[in-house]
């Protein structure tokens, strides 16, 4: 995470940040996506600072590193590779970040592309790329062996009413 980095693609990273933690403290529902760009922001440095942040706000924010793919605009770059993307992923769960998702290299990122419950681990959500294959929540059993409800995403626990 790095602001000359945020600021070549035209943004600024302590906006970025502010509106995390502004829109989570609101009770809005917050998703952050990390695009994976070999070279750019894929050292495990940058990866860990931008998972700890995330979990520094609340560790039930999913986060989704998704893989870098050379097109348009930004053809200099050699795509993510599966390791990168699932060593993101692994460092995001190492960060205490509960909903860790890897994408955009369909049936290749192994349990990163699935929701599973917190205590016993069912997959509660299977996927395949963008598509789900099996949905297991329901209103009454969010999760059918667990002890507690799957949060709502971006939902913290502290303070969540149901």
């Amino acid at each position: 995470m790095q602001d000359r980095q945020y600021r070549r693609l035209g943004g600024v990273l302590d906006q970025v940040l502010e509106s995390i933690h502004r829109r989570t403290t609101w009770g809005c529902g917050v998703e952050v996506v990390t695009l994976v760009v070999p070279g750019f922001n894929d050292s495990t440095e940058e990866l860990m600072d931008a998972a700890r942040y995330i979990a520094s706000v609340s560790p039930d924010i999913p986060w989704h590193v998704t893989a870098f793919h050379p097109d348009y605009k930004m053809t200099d770059s050699s795509p993510t590779s599966v390791k990168t993307l699932v060593r993101a992923a692994e460092i995001g769960q190492e960060a205490g970040l509960r909903y860790v998702y890897a994408g955009n290299i369909p049936g290749r990122t192994g349990e990163y592309e699935h929701t599973f419950c917190l205590n016993c681990r069912t997959p509660l959500v299977e996927r395949y790329s963008y598509t789900i294959q099996r949905y297991k929540l329901t209103a009454r059993a969010p999760a059918p062996n667990a002890a507690h409800p799957l949060l709502a995403s971006g939902a913290t626990s502290q303070g969540r009413s149901s």
